[in-house]
């Protein structure tokens, strides 16, 4: 049977298309973070010419700017939250027992053997490999999610997981305020969304900060909080139909092309311009979706399965290779080659797929049941 339409959730079960282009920002974080191969053993940030790498010429956009699919991660995170909790009367008391079975299994078992690896690393070369804070207090930051809240010197063993803990501050949020949301939903996730970007462009959290200050700690947390409850309330403007399919298809290139402009501005421009983008790509995958009543495209729904073990399992596939390869050819010349880059895409997809099928869902439910049962013992 279809879903039944209500105040609070949209007549759509699974919005495919998004689930689609949350694998496609993973497949972009991948080009981003390639640059990674070519980090010396340096214990000082490395600024890597990033135009040695494959294809450069032909892809330089996602060389360069694929980091920013972690915006779009959030944005997609807050809208999805929006549309299956706010009319879920009883999510809130299950919500963080679902987000502890869905995220931290995989979290752990990178974590551990990203630990490991550094430790080789560390052995061989006298420093860690690219995250050099690989101590006792950052290891139980990362256990217990927190590793990037602003108590950090900086990210650290599976260090692409920082966009993970500033999620859960997003998550602590949204938990807080779900029953006003409920009442509310567009009328307050804009006004959460807008102070945190207030902080941000007013440099109220001055993004030039010293790293270590506290201030340019919480810019990723404040970022993070921000688009999440934009995302919410995108949903909550397409719940009051103030945005159709009609106006998404409108929307999405008006704010593509401003995003564009304001890309060539000095102050803020380039924070503007991911900001606009995030939600031209987000309107536009919408549309697509509200124009799929019947479900056409649940494929996209499988493929998107495969994004979050995509974006865990890159960093530690990265580290292996790198010391596969420091061990046998003593020069990381070779990932200057085609063939590695392919061969590194293809084998974090597949990755992303494999732990989906054999690791993620069989630990959520080993999690699901063991609560089930500790609810029903004396």
């Amino acid at each position: 049977m279809p879903p039944i339409a209500t105040p609070l959730r949209l007549p759509k079960r699974h919005f495919n298309a998004l689930d689609f282009s949350r694998l496609l920002a993973a497949c972009a974080v991948l080009f981003w973070h390639y640059q990674h191969f070519f980090v010396p053993p340096v214990t000082f940030e490395f600024h890597v010419r990033r135009s040695i790498s494959p294809f450069y010429a032909q892809i330089a956009w996602l060389y360069d700017y694929g980091h920013v699919a972690v915006e779009y991660f959030w944005a997609v995170s807050g809208f999805v939250f929006a549309h299956v909790y706010l009319a879920d009367t009883k999510g809130r008391g299950r919500f963080w027992l679902a987000r502890l079975a869905r995220l931290w299994p995989l979290h752990l078992l990178t974590l551990v053997i990203v630990a490991v690896l550094q430790g080789v690393y560390a052995r061989t070369h006298g420093m860690a490999f690219i995250y050099n804070h690989q101590d006792l207090r950052h290891f139980l930051l990362n256990l217990e999610m927190a590793q990037y809240w602003g108590i950090q010197d900086n990210q650290s063993y599976n260090g692409p997981t920082w966009s993970l803990s500033t999620e859960m501050v997003a998550y602590i949020a949204f938990w807080l305020l779900l029953p006003a949301l409920r009442r509310v939903p567009l009328g307050l996730a804009m006004p959460v969304a807008a102070a945190m970007f207030v902080l941000i462009f007013d440099n109220v959290l001055p993004p030039n900060a010293p790293p270590q200050a506290l201030a340019a700690k919480l810019v990723p947390v404040a970022n993070c909080v921000g688009y999440f409850f934009a995302g919410a309330a995108l949903y909550g403007a397409v719940l009051r139909g103030w945005l159709s399919i009609r106006g998404l298809i409108v929307l999405s290139p008006v704010l593509g092309l401003s995003a564009w402009w304001l890309s060539g501005v000095k102050v803020h421009g380039h924070d503007a311009a991911i900001l606009l983008g995030t939600f031209a790509a987000l309107c536009a995958a919408l549309a697509i979706d509200l124009s799929d009543p019947h479900d056409r495209l649940r494929l996209g729904r499988k493929l998107g399965d495969a994004s979050y073990g995509i974006y865990l399992w890159h960093f530690p596939l990265q580290l292996a290779i790198v010391l596969a390869v420091d061990a046998v050819w003593h020069t990381r010349h070779v990932f200057r080659e085609p063939v590695v880059l392919v061969g590194f895409i293809v084998l974090a997809i597949g990755a992303g797929f494999a732990s989906h099928r054999w690791i993620e869902r069989p630990a959520q439910r080993m999690v699901l049941r063991w609560a089930e049962r500790m609810k029903h013992e004396p």
